[in-house]
């Protein structure tokens, strides 16, 4: 398939920003893929289409503060750094711009809230091949212990807006994150609330985790024109004994499973390939690509945000709408061009939909 095939035109408005609604205001579109029919809900009636017995998995991965802004300590130029990967204690994969200014021996000196020189340093000291910059920090024992102080909630870049706004630390955060890693939010899960769940699981529904940390590849297009060209980006994941055990006593059952978010689709499908269509603790990088044809080992039911153009998550999507078959693109398109005449809100902010 081509990489064109899954673009689509959207409404500057309908680009969701800010003020981002309550978590339990978001609009629900459920997909029901037998007849291909739409219902248009409140998320709250997530729960009537909930059975007991089934089986919710979720992203716990918390978003780190990791947008840094720093100067050139020669010139004084500004520099913006987006924490991508940790390989040790102050020893760090980052994007950072404006990268043509960031050569290796480069030394940046980071600011606080209030642009103020915040102490912590960094030299380059090596680039890759996508554009990135490895840097090793000083000044601290530890960057991680620095963030709340110097680090900003990393927005995607479609909200064209500053970020340091108080909201965002609690908005642009699941209700249920635990470990730290993603710098992106696994927006699917930012419409719970403590009381929805407790209702979810009041209803016979067991509801997990896995941890998939979020990174930036999530908001990239795909540039290549086929999609057997593109090279996928890697994300870190985990995979828990317990999690594992409850979905595959549920699969083995007939009960469903049902994803929250792409991410988690993806832990749970990978490791099913990886393991002949059996889940068991895991944990490691995934790359997986799933776009139309694809056919699915667990998830039996997804709810998830409206995705970017010619992305990845869209590609994901249209797999699902019709496993197996290349149909689920037109599919897909002809609910998103629904979404849009009813001016659903995209993206990260924005609301919600469902696929049974």
């Amino acid at each position: 398939m081509q990489t064109a095939d899954f673009d689509y035109a959207l409404p500057p408005e309908l680009i969701a920003q800010q003020p981002a609604p309550k978590r339990d205001e978001s609009r629900l579109l459920v997909l029901h893929r037998n007849d291909n029919r739409i219902e248009h809900r409140r998320f709250p009636a997530l729960l009537e289409f909930l059975h007991p017995g089934d089986v919710l998995v979720l992203n716990n991965s918390r978003v780190i503060p990791a947008r840094l802004r720093g100067v050139n300590a020669r010139t004084g130029g500004q520099f913006e750094v987006l924490l991508l990967e940790e390989i040790a204690p102050n020893d760090w994969w980052v994007m950072l711009r404006p990268g043509k200014r960031a050569r290796i021996g480069t030394q940046i000196i980071f600011c606080d809230a209030g642009g103020k020189s915040a102490d912590v340093r960094a030299v380059v000291i090596e680039t890759n091949d996508e554009g990135h910059r490895r840097l090793q920090f000083s000044g601290t024992p530890d960057i991680r212990r620095e963030l709340d102080r110097v680090g900003e909630v990393p927005l995607p870049p479609y909200i064209q807006r500053y970020s340091r706004l108080p909201n965002d630390k609690e908005r642009y955060q699941t209700v249920f994150a635990k470990p730290d890693g993603s710098v992106a939010a696994p927006t699917a899960g930012l419409h719970f609330t403590p009381e929805l769940l407790e209702q979810i699981r009041a209803r016979g529904v067991e509801v997990c985790f896995i941890t998939l940390h979020v990174g930036p590849g999530t908001f990239l297009p795909v540039k290549t024109e086929s999609l057997a060209a593109h090279k996928m980006h890697e994300e870190r994941f985990e995979l828990s004994e317990e999690t594992a055990n409850v979905v595959s006593t549920a699969k083995k059952s007939g009960r469903r499973v049902i994803a929250t978010g792409t991410t988690t689709m993806r832990v749970l499908e990978t490791v099913a390939a990886q393991h002949n269509g059996k889940l068991a603790k895991n944990a490691g990088k995934t790359g997986i690509f799933i776009h139309p044809p694809f056919s699915f080992q667990v998830v039996d039911a997804l709810l998830t945000n409206f995705h970017l153009p010619r992305s990845t998550l869209l590609m994901l999507v249209s797999a699902f709408a019709a496993p197996g078959e290349i149909r689920g693109r037109e599919m897909i398109l002809r609910t998103y061009a629904e979404a849009i005449r009813e001016r659903y809100r995209f993206f990260s902010y924005g609301d919600a939909m469902l696929i049974l």
